[in-house]
């Protein structure tokens, strides 16, 4: 069992835990003492110390837990200026666990191992370790006391007794404050840490000093491309070229992103190498395909939409007549009696950004929820469904789902929530029936009774894509993907109108905001 239930309790009471780096080599003092002699981890080497990391568990590879330990190492080691070199995942078994530990500390400066220390028959990363360097496991006279104050056991072979039965060789190490209660485990370069991702990021915080490095500093940049790596192949391999062995430089394709297609990350211990890759790189870069990271565009809202809006440009005074719009509306309801429909499309999404910005210069303290209607059709889009959920936590709104039709559906939202009595629509006088709307307008008489508010009506498809974009909006990766105008999985489909041939002769597709001819874009609703 991995560590929890009273153990996890003990490691939570008795101070940041102790720490059991796991690794492993099989079977062998004697070999693994030769490879230790020969290989000293502390041997010179390039310049930065190197980190090998032993995550240890079943619960790993069967799929049944996720490991976040080996990421949080990797961050915290780097910020030390240690360079992780190798991640392992290896089973509770003690064999292939000591196997892995003898490598791994004959090849690095350090070796942390997480997970395998508990009472249990499947914690046996003590036994591994010992076993990596031919030594026997032995009670600790510290850990027989620990464990005998915490848990009030004296008997020898009590399951309790397993957390005090350590390799012959440990060390103990109790932070370099002495507030850790109960210490991490150490046997020569390996450091042994709990699995519970808690108690081992705890305990690594508070023995960062063990792995600290003065003489070694990690320096990054990070660079946002607009365009796929086949076009930036040619520069990526001429930067890569001419900063060999000074500076690494990585690509990392995102296909969920909607502003940039790659990023890119320049890494070095030289502040100066970094800084002329880094200008070499933006230069062989084709024009125009470096973008700005923007990662929330809700908290500045308010700023960013009335700077537009006040800007006097052709998309400013569309924005400033909509937001007039939504004022009036504020003015004449409260945020309990109004909503914004929303169903994941481009125009509701320019929309929530817009009355969210509204409503944040208006109420900057407030503590209700912008209250927004999904009226979900039949078939949805997964991604669709995706991408509503991450807006709610993305602007701390309020869901409601109702499903059936417009008129079934505000039926349904008379029923449960009797107190909204005006809906936000991002509805545009292109859409269908919609050309004699006004801004604000009742629903027919047979109808449930709303005041349809309508702050979009004279924007374009291109205006909308426009102040998506310009304000850095997430919006749906559908759009992304040659999908103009969105429905039901059943009745859309890519829009012609966007397709082309690559230069390998593949169909694609480009996204939603090139298309030009704006009559075109439902033509992707069958």
């Amino acid at each position: 069992m991995r560590a929890r239930g009273s153990f996890a309790a003990w490691c939570g009471a008795a101070g940041p835990m102790w720490a059991p780096l796991r690794g492993a080599l099989r079977a062998g003092g004697a070999v693994a003492s030769r490879l230790m002699a020969a290989a000293s981890p502390t041997a010179a080497r390039s310049s930065a110390a190197t980190a090998g990391i032993i995550v240890i568990g079943d619960e790993i590879l069967k799929g049944h837990t996720q490991d976040t330990n080996s990421f949080f190492m990797c961050q915290r080691l780097r910020a030390l200026g240690v360079k992780v070199a190798r991640i392992s995942v290896v089973p509770d078994e003690v064999d292939a666990i000591a196997a892995e530990v003898a490598a791994f500390a004959a090849r690095f400066t350090y070796v942390l191992t997480s997970g395998g220390i508990g009472p249990t028959h499947d914690d046996v990363t003590f036994e591994a370790v010992a076993r990596a360097f031919g030594e026997s496991v032995a009670p600790h006279p510290e850990l027989v006391a620990l464990v005998r104050e915490f848990f009030g056991a004296t008997e020898a072979r009590c399951p309790e007794m397993k957390l005090a039965r350590v390799p012959e060789s440990s060390r103990l190490n109790y932070g370099a404050d002495g507030t850790f209660k109960y210490p991490l485990v150490s046997v020569r370069n390996v450091y042994i840490f709990p699995g519970i991702p808690a108690l081992m990021e705890r305990a690594l915080d508070g023995l960062n000093h063990l792995f600290r490095s003065e003489r070694t500093r990690f320096y990054s940049r990070t660079v946002y491309v607009a365009a796929d790596e086949l076009l930036i192949a040619p520069a990526l391999d001429q930067t890569d070229a001419a900063f060999q062995g000074r500076v690494s430089l990585g690509s990392y394709p995102d296909w969920a992103s909607n502003y940039y297609r790659v990023k890119l990350t320049l890494d070095s211990e030289s502040e100066q190498d970094l800084e002329e890759a880094h200008g070499f790189l933006l230069e062989k870069l084709p024009p125009g395909v470096v973008v700005p990271l923007v990662t929330d565009c809700v908290s500045p809202a308010a700023v960013e939409v009335y700077g537009l809006a006040e800007s006097g440009s052709a998309l400013g005074q569309k924005v400033a007549a909509a937001l007039r719009t939504i004022e009036e509306a504020l003015d004449r309801y409260s945020l309990a009696q109004l909503c914004v429909g929303f169903n994941g499309g481009k125009d509701c999404t320019a929309l929530l950004h817009l009355v969210h910005a509204a409503v944040q210069r208006r109420y900057p303290a407030r503590q209700e929820k912008l209250q927004v209607l999904y009226i979900r059709i039949v078939s949805p889009f997964p991604e669709m469904e995706q991408f509503i959920q991450a807006t709610v936590q993305r602007y701390g709104i309020q869901l409601c789902t109702v499903e059936g039709s417009i008129r079934e559906a505000l039926a349904r939202l008379k029923e449960q929530r009797p107190q909204l009595e005006a809906v936000l629509m991002g509805t545009r006088r292109t859409d269908p029936y919609s050309r004699t709307l006004t801004p604000t307008c009742v629903t027919d008489p047979d109808w449930p009774r709303y005041m349809r508010v309508n702050p979009l009506l004279d924007w374009t498809y291109r205006d909308i894509w426009e102040f998506l974009r310009k304000l850095f909006v997430p919006y749906c990766v559908l759009y992304d993907k040659g999908y103009t105008s969105l429905g039901s999985a059943t009745n859309t489909v890519k829009n012609p109108a966007l397709r082309y041939t690559d230069a390998r002769g593949r169909e694609r597709y480009r996204a939603a905001y090139e298309l030009e001819n704006e009559e075109e874009e439902r033509t992707s609703r069958q």
